[in-house]
């Protein structure tokens, strides 16, 4: 070995890395001319003097580098457009990407039911930005984010500046987010149901061990109830015209049992009503054994005093969490509900950053905290909900339904946040929910119930898989990453204060 390739051996330029495929442009070739490489290289000037006592050192260099991506100079990258597609993913679920002047992109999520203009109503204030400068960009738009579908917006942004960053200095962003506490992230799915109960044994089996997930959910619904004489007091006016009680019903009616808050549907459960749905959770638990959490979820719109009742008629079931059972928004009762219960209560997934949090924590209101990091403020946010959840000795788990952008940028802060439990999966069983992306580093979204975190793949170490996305677009918007000049001007006054 010579001592020029010496020299390149220690500088770690004899294994090159390949070039990142830029689908924005194709056709651009890298630059690999030698003049190039020592104006982009940051090699220290005393390692660069070296190089140039031995003749031959500087052909070696630009031959041996010449598959090094050089694209990005983060200092100077600028955000130059933001796109979107709209997906059926769980019924309408959109994407985002936003673009820069050095060719390298990153992905983002509206969450599911969200309109994506949240998402393109903040391009204005983005372009000509650093995407790189994350929190500065956070805090120019949270202004516009709100709780649930209303911060998908700000959300899918700051995910997309993570996956940019991340690329532009060829990290994960698990990295810049402090470090990892564990390279795979446990999952939660849905438990099956089906028409009779040897289909359902033979569903949860293929769940628990052929797919390997060790975390079940549940749902505990007085819809479950319609059909039983005695079980509910109250419920025949919030019927729906197919006699449901529709949880997610007409969105449009503000009187509707899906728009009237918890307390104020005055439906009540009766002691053969809650021996109904006890049986209900008895049958699932004896099918998937004590090992296996399973949390629950989904039980209607009732007040807290039948909350209480229904918690405690499950107690001796063991559930991992209590979720939803009131309003996120009513502190004093969640503690009334968690102080009542031995079960664990949970709430978040439709709260919008940590200091709508804050008094849940601070109150020791719930056991658990449920963020979903398309809601709670992506990534960052998410891990500073929480920190700040662990100060206090409460646990996070992370609610989760979308894409796989919104589903790696979740992987990615549960791997950084130390007191993380386990994030749901929701689409399990749509079988090409995993081909919409393909992983940069070629391994596979999910082994065995678990995530697997790009331990080196840059940003959320995913790409697009654009034929299959295509495939997949939602009949209201076949349009796929098209240009949105319509949203470049900046038409308001932003600023909150005087």
């Amino acid at each position: 070995m010579t001592p020029s390739q010496h020299l390149l051996t220690k500088l770690g330029l004899t294994d090159p890395t390949p070039l990142h495929h830029n689908p924005l442009h194709p056709d651009t070739p890298p630059s690999n001319s030698r003049r190039s490489f020592f104006k982009n290289a940051s090699l220290g000037g005393l390692a660069l003097g070296g190089a140039f006592m031995f003749s031959p050192v500087e052909d070696l260099v630009a031959q041996s580098t010449q598959r090094v991506n050089r694209a990005s100079a983060p200092s100077e990258l600028k955000i130059t457009d933001m796109r979107y597609c709209v997906t059926t993913v769980l019924g309408r679920t959109a994407m985002i990407r936003i673009d820069t002047n050095q060719g390298i992109y990153g992905l983002g999520e509206v969450r599911d039911g969200a309109d994506e203009r949240y998402a393109l109503f903040l391009k204005s204030r983005l372009l000509g930005e650093n995407p790189c400068n994350v929190e500065m960009l956070f805090k120019k738009i949270k202004q516009f984010g709100g709780p649930a579908r209303q911060a998908g917006g700000v959300c899918a942004v700051e995910m997309a500046l993570w996956d940019l960053c991340g690329k532009a200095y060829n990290v994960p962003a698990w990295q810049l987010l402090g470090g990892r506490y564990r390279d795979k992230v446990r999952l939660y799915a849905d438990t099956p149901e089906a028409s009779s109960p040897e289909e359902q044994k033979r569903l949860i089996n293929y769940r628990l061990k052929e797919q390997g997930y060790t975390w079940l959910k549940m749902d505990i619904s007085i819809n479950e109830l319609k059909d039983k004489p005695g079980t509910l007091v109250n419920a025949d006016k919030w019927r729906n015209a197919q006699g449901n009680l529709a949880q997610w019903g007409d969105m449009n009616n503000s009187m509707s049992y899906a728009n009237t808050l918890h307390p104020f549907t005055q439906i009540q459960i009766t002691d053969k009503g809650l021996a109904e749905l006890a049986a209900i959770v008895d049958n699932v638990r004896s099918m998937v054994g004590y090992e296996t959490p399973i949390s629950s979820d989904h039980y209607g719109h009732f007040d807290l005093n039948n909350g209480i009742r229904l918690g405690r008629a499950l107690e001796k079931y063991r559930l991992a969490w209590l979720e939803d059972v009131v309003s996120w928004e009513l502190t004093d009762q969640w503690k009334t509900l968690s102080d009542a219960l031995e079960t664990p209560c949970l709430t978040g997934e439709d709260i919008f950053l940590l200091k709508g949090f804050k008094a849940l924590i601070d109150k020791r209101a719930v056991d658990i905290v449920h963020p979903d990091l398309a809601s709670s403020g992506g990534l960052l946010e998410t891990k500073r909900i929480g920190d700040y959840a662990e100060e206090n000795g409460i646990a996070m788990a992370m609610h989760q339904a979308g894409t796989p952008i919104s589903f790696m940028a979740s992987v990615h802060c549960a791997a950084a946040t130390q007191n993380f439990l386990a994030l749901e999966h929701h689409s399990i069983d749509l079988p090409w929910w995993e081909d919409l992306v393909k992983t940069t580093d070629g391994r596979k979204l999910i082994t065995k119930g678990f995530a697997n975190l790009p331990l080196t793949a840059p940003g959320l170490g995913i790409e697009l898989n654009d034929e299959v996305v295509k495939q997949h677009l939602h009949a209201s918007d076949k349009s796929y990453f098209a240009p949105t000049p319509e949203w470049n001007a900046i038409r308001s006054h932003d600023r909150i204060y005087s």
